[in-house]
């Protein structure tokens, strides 16, 4: 019997999970993707806070005109300075089960642009 797509993410998402490593020093950078559209979080999960955040909901890339792929770049470089401002430079990426292909990607390859390290 084969998984369907939500179960599969649930099992990947678990076993991510396992291997983590919980440190106020190295946050949680979470990511969720839609169908439409991607959002991220840093988040420390020694307090359970969310540090900083960014979505392609925003004001900034909700008015332009471009592809996902390309939306998700721009959330990529608006959470890494969104980091960089609070003093956030290490994180620790967590994709939330999805493929690291495409949108998920593209944003983690624009957040390393733009200064985060992980």
């Amino acid at each position: 019997m084969s998984l369907s797509k939500e179960q599969r993410r649930k099992r990947i998402q678990k076993s991510i999970k396992k291997r983590r490593i919980v440190s106020a020093e190295r946050p949680r950078l979470s990511v969720f993707r839609s169908n439409a559209e991607i959002y991220v979080q840093i988040i420390d999960d020694t307090q359970g806070k969310t540090l900083v955040a960014a979505s392609s909901r925003e004001k900034e890339i909700l008015g332009q005109k471009v592809t996902k792929t390309e939306k998700s770049k721009l959330v990529g470089k608006l959470i890494a300075e969104r980091a960089k401002s609070k003093g956030i430079s290490k994180v620790w990426f967590d994709r939330g089960g999805f493929l690291y292909h495409g949108r998920v990607k593209a944003l983690a390859d624009a957040a390393r642009e733009a200064g985060l390290e992980f």
